[in-house]
Formats: structure tokens, sequence, C-alpha cells
């Protein structure tokens, strides 16, 4: 097969490329320009996307004695996934841009230009497994748990999944970093990439306020009472304790959280733990690994990326929204972040939160 490696410059990428050459496919590497910023251009930005790591994806298809290109997509990621971000969080709600890149552009924008250039698939350093399933290629956790990426494809449908390899689902870390050693890449013990790509620095709040300028406001009790003020709504999500600005983070001896984001009003509601438990949640922009589930299906819910997965039922409403019934009550749970929805190890789908209730029946959260 022709084979697309998308290849960041990291050892993950490195190894997936290298296992799709020693299959016997014909590989072209291909390096994604995201950023025309100087920030992720300089040298020891903390992203994925910096002239350094093109260099280092360069030097390691060159050590497969593979082609490689650079593709810029700088204009779709601003579109696709940086304005998208910014557009989020001033809604309110809380994105996860891993998700949208993936959605977005590794797996629209790069795998469209792949296929009309005649490749057959694309293949990327991601944990998680590909399965032949009886109705078609499943989306699989990774062996390796502390490194599973199922959760940020699981934005991924059929047609994708049918021209994706994910070539390191059946390995550990520590093995892919000793497997690149015996190979020769100089990536080899290259630090993992931590951070939102185009923030560089990590500092979300600080790039919020750069992208959409500060909004005062006023942090208020579930009552409505004011008891502090903010620069920009934006620059706060719920289940947050730190940095609320708060002149005493406890008002009753109690811990303060963020409970609710009022984009409309400007306002940030703050309140006691008990308030942030929610066992129902409702998703919309659902998609489907494979076939949608019909009616109420056991399956296993999870809300962040490395977060713990809860047993629900699940529902596919006519309507294209989910509901999401959960075992128990869990925290934190905004507006914008993803649930994704599992059957075992398979991955069924996803969709992003539309709003979130509690029950008097579920158990206390966790």
């Amino acid at each position: 097969m022709r084979i697309v490696a998308a290849m960041s410059g990291g050892v993950d990428s490195a190894v997936a490329a290298s296992r799709m050459v020693e299959a016997g496919h014909e590989v072209v590497g291909v390096h994604l320009a995201l950023s025309r910023s100087a920030a992720t251009l300089r040298e020891s930005a903390r992203g994925c996307c910096t002239i350094e790591d093109a260099g280092d994806a360069r030097r390691v298809a060159d050590r497969l004695g593979i082609p490689f290109y650079v593709w810029d997509m700088a204009d779709r990621f601003a579109q696709d996934v940086m304005a998208d971000f910014a557009a989020e969080y001033a809604a309110g709600r809380t994105p996860n841009p891993c998700l949208r890149c993936n959605e977005k552009i590794k797996f629209s924008a790069l795998l469209d230009k792949a296929l009309a250039l005649g490749f057959d698939a694309v293949a990327t350093g991601h944990y998680a497994q590909i399965v032949e399933g009886p109705q078609g290629r499943e989306l699989h956790r990774a062996v390796d748990s502390a490194k599973d990426q199922s959760y940020v494809l699981g934005v991924l449908d059929a047609d994708q999944l049918a021209h994706a390899f994910f070539p390191l689902g059946d390995t550990t870390k520590p093995q892919i970093r000793e497997e690149a050693a015996a190979r020769g890449f100089s990536v080899a013990r290259k630090p993992d990439s931590h951070d939102i790509c185009f923030i560089p620095d990590g500092d979300t709040r600080a790039y919020l306020t750069r992208v959409l300028g500060e909004a005062p406001g006023d942090l208020v009790t579930p009552e409505g009472e004011v008891i502090g003020t903010h620069s920009g709504a934006y620059g706060f999500t719920v289940g947050q304790r730190r940095g609320l600005g708060l002149e005493r983070s406890s008002l009753d001896g109690e811990p303060r959280y963020v409970v609710g984001v009022e984009a409309a009003r400007n306002r940030v509601v703050i309140g006691t733990a008990d308030l942030l438990g929610v066992d129902e949640i409702i998703g919309d922009h659902a998609r489907w690994c494979g076939p949608a589930p019909v009616g109420a299906v056991a399956l296993g819910a999870q809300v962040r990326a490395h977060g713990a997965e809860v047993a629900c039922t699940a529902y596919a409403l006519s309507d294209g929204t989910v509901r999401v019934q959960l075992a128990e009550r869990i925290r934190g749970v905004a507006p914008g972040q993803s649930v994704v929805l599992y059957d075992g190890t398979r991955v069924v789908g996803s969709a992003t939160i539309a709003s979130t209730a509690t029950s008097k029946a579920a158990s206390s959260p966790s």
C-alpha cells in the first residue's frame, strides 16, 4: 500500500513510519506545518510544530530512505482548530483541540490530500489499535494504558478508520524508545510534548486574553451574590479551583470551585464541591466509529483524555444527539468537552458535551 506517514518530529511518529516501511509499504513522510507564529517556530518551543521538529522528522526520513515533504496546513489549522478553540471558550465551553485536530486536520485535510494524490492511508504515532471486526475496522484502546490515545481518536468515523494505521498500539512507550534507539534515531530520548501546540508557553488564559481581549465581569454565588470580579469568563472552566481571584478561597471553611460559566451574562458561578457532581450528559456533534448504537446500550464513558471510564447507559437519539446516563456522579464535566463511549476496549463513538444534569438517585460524586 502507498502510505503517508505523518511525522511530527517525535519518537512515536518516527517508529510508526519505520514500522510501516518494515511492513513493506511504500511510505512517504509528511510533516504538517500548522503555525506561522514566531513563538512556535523558535527552537525549544514546547509545542509540536517547530522548525526543530521538522528537522528531526526529516533526519528520520533520511535514515529510513523515504521521501519527505512539509505540507503547509496553517490556514486550515487556524480556522478549524485555533479559531474554534477561541470561539468555544468565548461561548463558555471547554474544548479539546487535539480531538478537533484529529477530526479536521490529520484525518480530514491530511487524509483527503493523501487520497487525492493516490495514497491508500495515513499512519500516525497515536497509541491506539485497529482491529478487524465483524462489521469492519474497529478502534480499540492501546495496550499501554498510560499512553492510550483512543479518547482523542474517538471523533473518527468508519470511513476515516478504513484509511488509518496506528502501528504503535500493541507496544508500550518504553519499548518504543528502545526500538527508536536500536534504529539509531536521534529522537529516541526526545521528551514528549504535553502543551497545546499553538500555546507553547502553556498559559491558556493569557492566550485567550490576547485573542479575545479583556472582558471584565463578576464572580457570583449560585444565588447571584457578587463575590469577586474577573477579566474574562473565558478564562474559567467547570471544576476549576485555583486561580479564581477570590481574596479568600474558602468563604465558610469549604473550598470553592467554578460550577458554571454564563458566557451570555459574562458571569462565572462559584460554589461548593457538592454542586459539581453530574450523572447525565447530553451530547451533540455525535461521531460513530462504526454503526450507531440502537436503543439503550450499556457502555463505558470517558470525559477526559486520561480520565477514568465510568459505566453508563447510552442512547443515540433521533435528533442526532446522544444521552448518556452515568452509573455514578462525576465532577468537573464541562460543556464543550467530549464524551467518548467504549464497549470494552472498543471505541463506539463520541459526542461534544452540550449540557449536564444531576438525578437524585445517583451515588456521590467521584
